[in-house]
């Protein structure tokens, strides 16, 4: 897979470059690139990083920081079995219990909670500082809420470091996990004070604590990339409405022929009574209608009578 040329391998920690020391220089330094890799993509790209730790995998096995990159790269893609795994091979080569929670969390996500919960009661949660062992708490209260046993889970997650006032890494995930867990228990009123306990404590923004306590106050969120996209809509609906219609059109056109035709029948009217005048101009007087037939009528009678004098 390729690495970006600024990406050297020094930006790993000196305790992981100690440990590739073991390996030829060469080979060292592409485990360091793939592993920094690793660090840089597990949050926002997690397939990616995946890529990544099978490479570092692949060239150093026998190195216990690249088998925990590699079950950390495996949790993220929710790969449950081959974090497992991975962890396991990493416990045994140092011998230390910080991978003890994630562990765990790994059975969780395997479907035993079962398990979880005998990791979280084994001697070895003992040996983990606070920060371990809250996160073994939390995984504690998780199990018990897969198996149905909320209140049982409140409960675990009742303690001195959630009364606590001072703030840690852990505190804003520690109160959201508690105040979640009120939440669904129905107890809206001290999940919103929970809440609001963890957006004050969260100060790196790992929890979505705000926008949850948002919600509880009845506070809706408008995207502005879709309200622009709503008014756009809108205006586009009203140009449609405004323009003319070919139906519309069709009735104006008929509308104006029958106009013309009216306006011709109309000329065509006048036309025809002018020429009627013109005509009775030419006729002789004595000559129009039944005055005329009976004009004709008396010349007849005068020549006959001509005649037969004759």
């Amino acid at each position: 897979m390729p690495i970006p040329e600024e990406v050297t391998g020094d930006e790993l920690d000196k305790d992981v470059k100690q440990e590739l020391q073991s390996l030829p220089k060469t080979l060292a330094e592409d485990v360091a690139r793939n592993l920094v890799m690793v660090a840089r993509l597990i949050d926002e790209d997690p397939e990616g990083a995946y890529g990544y730790s099978r490479v570092a995998l692949r060239l150093a096995s026998r190195v216990a920081a690249v088998r925990e990159a590699a079950g950390f790269a495996a949790y993220a893609n929710q790969k449950y079995s081959e974090a497992l795994a991975e962890f396991r091979a990493a416990r045994r080569m140092t011998g230390n219990v910080e991978l003890w929670p994630v562990m765990a969390d790994c059975e969780r996500g395997m479907g035993r909670p079962e398990k979880a919960l005998d990791m979280a009661g084994a001697p070895d949660v003992q040996r983990l500082d606070k920060a371990g062992q809250v996160e073994m708490r939390l995984v504690a209260a998780g199990a018990r809420r897969d198996m149905g046993q909320l209140d049982a889970a409140i409960v675990t997650l009742q303690s001195p470091e959630l009364a606590s006032s001072a703030v840690h890494p852990w505190t804003a995930r520690l109160r959201y996990a508690y105040a979640d867990a009120l939440l669904e228990a129905g107890r809206e009123s001290d999940a919103r004070e929970w809440f609001a306990k963890a957006v004050e404590s969260d100060r790196d923004g790992s929890t979505d604590a705000s926008d949850r306590l948002a919600e509880l106050d009845g506070v809706e969120f408008v995207d502005a990339l879709d309200e622009d996209a709503a008014d756009e809509d809108e205006q586009a609906l009203g140009s449609v409405a405004e323009a003319p219609h070919a139906d519309d059109d069709v009735d104006d056109d008929a509308d104006d022929a029958e106009e013309r035709d009216e306006r011709r029948t109309g000329v065509e009217r006048d036309e025809q009574d002018e020429d009627d005048d013109v005509a009775d101009d030419f006729v002789p007087e004595g000559h129009e209608g039944h005055e005329g037939d009976e004009g004709r009528e008396g010349v007849d009678r005068k020549k006959s009578e001509d005649d037969d004098q004759v």
